[in-house]
């Protein structure tokens, strides 16, 4: 099913304003493994995300260039600094200053994971006094945490295998994550538990900067029809992805 006849044709003015020289730029978070699940053998990324990329550029009828970021916060820093067209990150109010945002094509559950021995039964119960919860600075889900933790101590890291480590070292309560790298942590770690349920969902959509905001509602339509269309979960059953869920609401 070709996008196209769902989205309809980019105008010129529209060409010219997302992909400047016939090139859209499209900023890539390589710490997201659900979205990036794999490199090409000169190192581009591969997985959902890029994919998506992939499909707009075709959508445009114009070449595509990844430009890959170690982390989601420092692809927001550079929005202002005319270094991408578009981004796929979550999307989350600290950014949306800088960015304009799609709605969500793809969802992916954040919990906890507590120790051997941990009291903390369900999520409601991290956020309690003097304890203290691992999460890696400025993802989409440390984000939330910032917005939300009212008594817990957010011990703030780097990376995700920071947070994992400060957590062992450090005797914390809880680590924050994504459910999928959760699984793979509580493999690592010996009687260690993941909560049930989630205290968010980071919603991973595509951004363009607010420079280019008359460029969004294309954009929207495009997400819209990627989900509904049935090319978002195609491309989660192409790379295999556990964990990553398909966006139903485009509202």
């Amino acid at each position: 099913m070709r996008l196209l006849d769902h989205v309809g044709p980019p105008s010129k003015d529209l060409i010219a304003l997302l992909a400047p020289g016939g090139v859209l730029r499209a900023a890539i978070n390589l710490s997201n493994f659900l979205l990036v699940s794999g490199r090409t053998p000169a190192g581009g990324p591969v997985g959902v995300a890029p994919d998506m990329a992939r499909a707009f550029a075709d959508l445009l009828g114009v070449e595509l260039r990844y430009v890959t970021y170690e982390s989601p916060g420092l692809i927001a820093d550079s929005a202002a600094r005319d270094e991408w067209d578009i981004a796929l990150i979550g999307a989350e109010p600290q950014r949306a200053e800088f960015i304009s945002f799609t709605p969500a094509y793809t969802e992916i559950e954040a919990t906890y994971l507590v120790p051997e021995g941990s009291p903390l039964q369900h999520v409601g119960d991290v956020d309690r006094p003097g304890r203290r919860i691992a999460v890696t600075d400025r993802t989409a889900y440390g984000l939330w945490l910032d917005r939300n933790i009212a008594h817990a101590t957010l011990v703030r890291t780097k990376t995700i295998a920071d947070a994992a480590s400060v957590f062992l070292e450090d005797k914390l309560d809880a680590l924050a994550g994504l459910l999928p790298r959760l699984v793979t942590d509580q493999k690592a770690i010996p009687g260690s538990r993941i909560l049930p349920g989630r205290y968010m969902a980071v919603q991973q959509a595509v951004g363009t900067p607010t420079k280019n905001a008359a460029a969004i509602d294309y954009i929207k339509r495009f997400v819209a029809s990627a989900v509904s269309s049935g090319f978002v979960a195609g491309l989660i059953d192409k790379h295999g992805v556990e964990g990553l869920t398909v966006a139903l609401d485009q509202g």
